[in-house]
């Protein structure tokens, strides 16, 4: 079991992409969809995808709580041009939520998929994944809730080919994670894990003008190839 010992992994996002997309230039041939857990997803995805010459996309999940408990979750909803709802089946058997209460709350979560969508990407629409290679990728992982939950979705979609890329992460989560996808590429694991941040000298949040920035120039250099590549 590799012990962390304090040396940075990774200058900052950028760098990670950077190195994640060399592991990852032999899915270049298959011109896959990237698609980024926004914000700290972001710049990583951004370097695989000008490495590639894939097209970018954002993969928005939101939560669904449970009646008066909003913090323990019974499911997700998870973005895209069909957009999917992962429900936890072992609480939804324990709490037994009604189904209009599920359809409210996956409405609400949708409408704030929605608008933060547009934030983002403005009248771009989500890129269809189906029949396609696709690259999910995030900054790094350490519990891998949101993930799975991410990937399931993905999932739903009937990807051709389903692959998971991030820099850094447990390995008892990257095994969990190995049932959710095709295949997965993480550059290092360590056990005990610190943080995400841990692993990079510069992993200052990545704010919301910094997402529209790397769309924007991503979509300019034909990255982002709207409308034929999706959730």
């Amino acid at each position: 079991m590799k012990m962390f010992d304090g040396d940075y992994l990774f200058e900052d996002r950028h760098d990670a992409g950077r190195k994640l997309a060399r592991r990852l230039s032999r899915f270049a041939t298959n011109h896959p969809v990237i698609l980024a857990l926004p914000r700290g997803g972001v710049p990583v995805a951004f370097e695989v995808a000008k490495a590639l010459d894939a097209s970018l996309d954002l993969l928005f999940v939101r939560k669904i709580g449970a009646p008066g408990y909003e913090e323990l979750g019974i499911g997700a909803v998870v973005d895209g041009a069909s957009p999917q709802l992962v429900l936890n089946e072992a609480i939804i058997r324990n709490l037994a939520p009604s189904p209009n209460y599920i359809r409210e709350e996956m409405r609400r979560q949708l409408a704030e998929i929605d608008r933060r969508r547009k934030v983002y990407c403005g009248d771009h629409q989500p890129i269809a994944i189906k029949g396609r290679t696709v690259i999910v990728v995030d900054d790094g992982i350490a519990t891998g809730g949101t993930m799975k939950a991410a990937l399931r979705g993905a999932n739903k979609n009937e990807p051709a080919w389903l692959v998971l890329a991030v820099p850094v992460a447990p390995p008892s989560v990257v095994a969990d994670l190995g049932s959710e996808c095709d295949e997965v590429i993480c550059l290092e694991t360590y056990e005990p894990f610190a943080a995400v941040g841990a692993f990079y000298r510069d992993f200052t949040q990545t704010n919301d003008a910094e997402v529209i920035s790397l769309l924007n120039e991503a979509y300019t250099f034909g990255l982002r190839s709207v409308g034929i590549s999706s959730i």
